[in-house]
């Protein structure tokens, strides 16, 4: 539903456009005070229509630093996150074999690193709660 445009090298790659953003796509803003600005979407919210990104943050009045939503309008993608597989299969229609090839292992280095940062948490937790005991 809330699409922004692919940089000029994923354009190439994948032969389209625009495409739907997702929740850990590296993004780059390109409008705005935050113009420049790189980082992984965080949130998005279907009924405004606006993401936010990790790092683009504004202070409220009362001193709390908030994520500052943003219009898919105004970014780039730079990275699509491809561990969702109904993603994938979007993305790889329309394309040759070899791109596809090049999909499925840029998936599984992803789903990869994933599962990585997963186990590294689990790991602190449980140092966390011995050192509680």
């Amino acid at each position: 539903m809330l699409s922004a445009h692919l940089s000029d090298e994923l354009a190439t790659k994948y032969g389209r456009r625009s495409f739907p953003v997702a929740k850990g796509d590296t993004v780059k803003v390109v409008r705005g005070d935050f113009k420049g600005h790189t980082g992984k979407i965080a949130e998005i919210d279907l009924k405004r229509g606006t993401v936010k990104v990790e790092g683009v943050l504004i202070t409220k009045a009362d001193g709390k630093r908030v994520m500052r939503p943003i219009h898919p309008n105004n970014l780039i993608i730079t990275k699509l996150n491809l561990t969702d597989p109904v993603r994938r299969r979007k993305l790889e229609r329309g394309v040759s074999e070899e791109v596809k090839k090049e999909i499925e292992k840029e998936a599984e280095e992803q789903i990869r690193e994933a599962e990585e940062l997963k186990e590294e948490k689990e790991e602190k937790k449980e140092e966390e709660v011995k050192e509680n005991e």
